[in-house]
């Protein structure tokens, strides 16, 4: 395997990590200064708000300007949302951290491109490995993400202060590594041919497919991830349980990984994604029976292993989709609509879970979950002839 392949899977890694402290922590620090409990997770909200305001412009950045600046860029931006939650936290002042949660999203955005910077700098019989191995640095996040979580929280007088210094130091050893990193110039050197416009683009099978299953899976994942922390806290469960339960929801996300892109080359993308459909019912099922930690545990690793089985297999779907003329244009509209939803369902998640509780929520998510197999039916006679 190349060894960009291995330094964007550090990346990843330290980006995740980062991400599972901003998971274990924002709702946290949302409920404890938002005006209302419906507005706890507005943070977690507009974080994935700025990620979505990140997926086009990123995409056209790097297409202009190369991966490595942009991931520069990405890393940059990250850096000083997390100067601005510091000062937010300071003050206490919750339209600074909604600021700082989006300028953290905005570099999470560019940072969400790591994959195809994989897939784009291995060679075309390893890009299946390329792939998981990026996203199994997850691994290693599912692990000292948590722990970070749990380690920083009290190094402040002011609660969560020091996750944030944390943060941040995620984010200056991922630029350390990206300016050590030769990446290709990424689309500058490939672009020729006859572009197609984006709604031919937009209107291919297989392109609605990857996009309608990367987006369920990341949304029924995302707002039941959401409101974990504050469905534990509900239950009487204290920091360390959440952030445990967050630990290895993160593994079950990840560590399939290594292996999904076999499973998909042996059963197909859509064998992968109706597999992940019916992971993600049974962690809204298993949500129904048990509110004690081992029950959140059940239901949060089911969560994590469904979305790995949707998603992984979308990104691969979306990268048959193109000619490398139409790339920019293509993951940016896939970044867009898929994060698009998943911003709605952070802003969603804190109203449902407070309303309707823990058991109920989970349970609307089972038809919203088996929404990509009427997508699988209806192209059931396209993909019979590349699967």
């Amino acid at each position: 395997m190349p060894l960009t392949v291995t330094l964007l899977s550090l990346c990843q890694a330290l980006l995740v990590s980062g991400n599972i402290l901003l998971i274990a922590v924002s709702p946290l620090i949302g409920a404890s200064l938002a005006p209302t409990a419906s507005w706890a997770t507005a943070p977690v909200a507009s974080q994935w708000l700025g990620l979505m305001c990140a997926t086009i412009p990123a995409s056209l950045i790097m297409g202009r300007l190369g991966r490595k600046r942009g991931f520069v860029l990405g890393n940059l931006i990250g850096l000083v949302g997390t100067a601005v939650a510091i000062a937010a936290l300071r003050q206490q002042s919750f339209g600074l951290f909604l600021l700082a949660s989006w300028l953290i999203g905005i570099g999470i955005g560019f940072g969400q491109l790591y994959r195809f910077a994989a897939i784009e700098a291995a060679p075309s019989a390893l890009r299946d490995k390329a792939l998981g191995l990026v996203m199994g640095g997850g691994v290693l996040a599912a692990f000292f993400g948590p722990w970070l979580a749990r380690f920083s929280r009290e190094l402040s007088e002011t609660p969560f202060l020091g996750s944030f210094v944390g943060l941040g130091v995620l984010y200056a050893l991922a630029l350390g590594i990206l300016l050590c990193t030769r990446l290709p110039v990424a689309f500058v050197e490939v672009v020729q041919g006859e572009k197609k416009p984006l709604s031919a683009i937009l209107r291919q099978p297989i392109f609605l497919l990857a996009v309608s299953s990367a987006a369920v899976g990341y949304g029924v994942m995302n707002v039941a991830m959401t409101a974990t922390p504050l469905a534990m806290a509900g239950a009487g469960h204290d920091f360390n349980h959440v952030a445990m339960t967050i630990q290895w929801h993160v593994v079950a996300m990840f560590l399939p990984s290594f292996f999904t892109g076999h499973l998909t080359a042996r059963f197909g993308a859509p064998g992968m994604i109706g597999a992940g459909c019916l992971l993600l019912v049974a962690s809204a099922v298993a949500a129904q029976f048990d509110a004690g930690f081992a029950g959140f545990n059940v239901a949060l690793i089911l969560l994590g292993v469904g979305w790995n089985f949707t998603f992984l297999p979308a990104t691969g779907l979306l990268t048959q989709s193109y000619q490398p003329a139409d790339k920019a244009r293509t993951q940016a509209a896939n970044e867009f609509l898929v994060f698009g939803t998943v911003a709605l369902t952070a802003l969603l998640a804190g109203p449902l879970v407070n309303t309707l509780g823990w058991a109920m929520l989970n349970a609307l998510l089972i038809p919203v979950s088996l929404l990509p197999f009427l997508a699988l039916i209806w192209q059931k006679r396209f993909f019979n002839k590349i699967a």
